[in-house]
């Protein structure tokens, strides 16, 4: 049986919304003048789409939902405002400058959940429900995934693709020749540690993982991993205390799987640490299943080149996030935005983005077999499992939560604190103080 749990208010219904029709229309229907079809009004001729996917496989998901938008939109001209870096911090900080000075992009991506919570305490982005609506969302995406991207009755992105980041990927050879079952599987901690042991005694690096966003997505499926689904989930909404000896446990944890991790990694991000793995330099790597892409970009083909279960401990749990876009109040160009949000949440733009990034559609009515072998799986495991939301990409927690446990995380596994005083500083950080 499915379960689900929100963090945001669950709605009746969705009421109709009049701020898209604001902000879209402005007076001015110019939707037959600009070319494009199915626009209610505003400014068509273009869009800026403001993004961190600028290289890579995230890169090639948005030119193949590029390839798309122009199939459908041919007449609105995309504007490419990709920003470099790791999860999007650099884009991030750019956005904020850009909204605080009046100039925001036509759309910007944004991940689901919580971290949207600022831009809307702020009045920085338009509520979209209207769209839903006019797309027939709510009969192809899941009402689990619509309650959660609902807030106070209003829905403010629409997604472009789910992905799971409690992934852990391996290399097959590393671990035959450190005397291991490549095709193992790891239910617990314990059953991990004795198999990082064995690859690490090989000479290899044992864990590979990057810059302190990695370490944090590593943190958070080892806390699911010791608390359970609803344990975590209760570090969000205040049922389960930081301070407590379970969450102790699970942060010994964490400080023993990054004594497995290489040296250089806080100089290194996510495309660096997954390059170990299909190197054969490291053994294991916990990442989301952006990195298939980048395993299949690499020619690679599982089972023979990688393999890849549930995090240990974390099996039955779909650790969520997704990918989704905006409408900011102010932008230019709302009809393009109209469009962009359109072409996304379409069944020829999912499969197209997604069979490029390595996520898996938001609707429900997509072909599992137009997809790759993991993402069928993942597709199975979101329909049937304990749906719990990341921390490390702005599902579980707002943006200043997660900068805080970021910089506690970062101050701990650099050795400016003790794991005492880690616990205290992610309790602080939780708390808002």
């Amino acid at each position: 049986m499915r379960t689900r749990r929100t963090l945001t208010a669950l709605t009746a219904g969705l009421a109709a919304s009049t701020l898209l029709l604001a902000a879209c229309s402005s007076g001015d229907d110019t939707a037959s003048d600009n070319g494009t079809s199915g626009s209610t009004g505003g400014d068509a001729s273009e869009v800026e789409v403001f993004t961190w996917w600028a290289s890579g496989s995230e890169k090639l998901g948005l030119d193949a939902l590029v390839k798309v938008f122009g199939e459908q939109h041919p007449d609105t001209k995309f504007v490419n405002g990709a920003v470099a870096g790791g999860a999007g911090s650099a884009a991030k900080d750019l956005l904020q400058s850009r909204l605080q000075a009046g100039d925001p992009p036509d759309t910007f991506q944004a991940h689901a959940g919580a971290e949207l919570q600022d831009y809307i305490d702020a009045g920085q982005i338009e509520d979209v429900s209207d769209l839903y609506k006019e797309f027939g969302l709510t009969d192809v995406f899941p009402k689990d995934l619509i309650d959660r991207l609902t807030v106070d009755g209003k829905i403010y992105s629409v997604p472009s693709n789910i992905h799971r980041a409690n992934v852990m990927w391996a290399n097959p050879t590393v671990l035959k020749d450190a005397g291991l079952d490549p095709a193992a599987t790891y239910s617990t901690m314990d059953d991990w540690f004795a198999a990082l042991d064995k690859v690490k005694a090989s000479g290899k690096t044992a864990l590979s993982v990057a810059t302190t966003w990695t370490q944090v997505n590593l943190l958070e499926t080892v806390l699911i991993a010791d608390l359970g689904a609803d344990g975590y989930s209760g570090l969000w909404d205040g049922k389960t205390d930081w301070n407590g000896s379970d969450v102790t446990k699970a942060l010994t944890d964490f400080q023993k799987l990054m004594s497995y991790t290489n040296t250089d990694r806080d100089g290194l991000d996510w495309p660096d640490a997954t390059q170990q793995i299909i190197d054969g330099q490291a053994g294991f790597n916990v990442m989301g299943d952006w990195a298939e892409a980048a395993f299949e970009a690499a020619g690679k083909k599982a089972p023979a080149d990688y393999t890849y279960q549930p995090v240990p401990g974390t099996d039955g749990v779909f650790d969520f996030l997704a990918d989704s876009f905006t409408l900011p109040k102010g932008a230019k160009h709302p009809g393009g935005t109209k469009n962009w949000l359109q072409t996304i949440s379409s069944a020829e733009g999912q499969t197209a983005f997604n069979k490029a990034k390595g996520s898996i559609p938001a609707r429900n009515d997509a072909k599992a077999s137009d997809f790759s072998e993991y993402q069928q799986s993942a597709m199975e495991s979101f329909g049937k499992d304990t749906i719990v939301s990341s921390l490390a990409h702005g599902a579980a927690a707002p943006v200043a939560t997660l900068t805080a446990i970021s910089d506690a995380t970062s101050k701990f596994t650099t050795g400016a604190s003790d794991l005492a005083q880690y616990q205290k500083d992610l309790a602080s950080a939780a708390a808002g103080s």
